[in-house]
């Protein structure tokens, strides 16, 4: 039920919005939060994800990729809003582009607060910062997908939103850089690895929060053409980050190592290489974010979920399932050899 004091959730004409994905970490929370307010709402997915959809919702399988496939079982239908979470490559994006075009009056391409310049160069972001990151591919593959939506608004109207997402979690999320075994090195009394000083401050949002924002714009004439920023108004230092999560674990004082970002990423190539990127790319600056725009578009929208609340709810997910507390012996082995290297003597 939705919280009457909820000012977010004010009543609104049901529309018809198809999400692409639907069972993700910030697309499940969007269409269980349509479905609360009474939009018709259908998910699209291959139905391989084995995730719950919200009650209420049309549950619609096929290949996104197959674009035969995705017609026939859309048969010809046309939607208020379609919201596409997994489309990550300009090729991705274009075929969207061709399957939608006609058939929807606004077309959401989730993209990525990574896309902004890094470093930046003033805080806080905002949605006119440059679009720049030499450092993670994932991030200029969104920028290109942006450039090509944008250019089809501008040369044959078609009615693109870009919403950028920065760290969104939700219960099933552990946002430290080994995930969970971050929590069982700190259970164990292990020192952990965090990059840089830990001072950096990071901006993170709950699912249900980045929902009530997003679910707000679907079906809005006035967004199309338009990017937004989505994330909460709570921003925390990295140290901060990993003593709630520390908190929430049990652990009364964690052992933090600094190491610099450039280290880990060297020391992590070979056995994650994805790793490097995303951190050099994305979590090794500071990020704050103005939210004045998409608050000036969904009145009252607000992220109310404290990341101390979020830490708590996390780590009670993972206790109350065990299978979900894997500890990855590749990160464990990475973090002995840095911590060892950082305690070296000096020469």
């Amino acid at each position: 039920m939705v919280n009457p004091l909820d000012s977010a959730a004010d009543t609104v004409a049901p529309r018809s919005i198809l999400f692409l994905g639907g069972t993700g970490v910030i697309s499940a929370a969007a269409a269980e939060r349509a479905v609360v307010l009474g939009h018709r709402v259908t998910i699209l997915n291959r139905g391989q994800s084995g995730k719950p959809v919200p009650d209420g919702a049309e549950v619609l399988h096929a290949d996104i990729r197959d674009q035969d496939a995705v017609r026939a079982v859309l048969q010809g239908r046309e939607f208020d809003a379609v919201a596409d979470f997994i489309a990550f490559t300009p090729d991705q994006a274009r075929s969207s582009m061709e399957l939608f075009r006609g058939r929807t009056g606004q077309y959401v391409f989730i993209s990525s607060a990574s896309a902004y310049q890094k470093p930046p160069t003033r805080l806080p972001i905002l949605e006119s910062t440059p679009l720049k990151n030499p450092f993670w591919q994932y991030s200029r593959n969104k920028i290109a997908c942006e450039d090509l939506l944008f250019e089809a608004y501008r040369s044959e109207d078609f009615p693109v939103t870009v919403v950028r997402p920065s760290h969104t979690y939700d219960r099933t999320r552990v946002g430290l850089l080994g995930g969970w075994t971050d929590i069982h090195r700190m259970r164990t009394g292990r020192p952990v690895i965090v990059h840089g000083d830990g001072t950096s401050l990071w901006t993170v949002t709950h699912s249900r929060d980045f929902a009530k924002a997003f679910v707000g714009l679907l079906g809005r004439p006035q967004a199309v053409g338009e990017s937004y920023t989505i994330t909460s108004d709570e921003y925390l230092s990295w140290n901060q980050i990993y003593g709630l999560f520390a908190r929430a674990a049990g652990v009364a004082e964690p052992e933090l190592v600094h190491i610099s970002s450039e280290t880990i990423a060297a020391h992590s190539a070979g056995h994650s290489p994805h790793l490097g990127p995303s951190l050099l790319g994305d979590r090794a600056h500071s990020v704050v974010f103005d939210n004045a725009k998409i608050k000036a578009l969904v009145p009252g929208f607000a992220a109310t979920i404290p990341f101390a609340d979020g830490t708590r709810e996390i780590v009670d997910w993972h206790d109350s399932h065990p299978e979900l507390q894997v500890v990855d012996q590749s990160f464990m082995d990475l973090s002995d050899r840095l911590i060892r290297w950082a305690r070296r003597p000096a020469d």
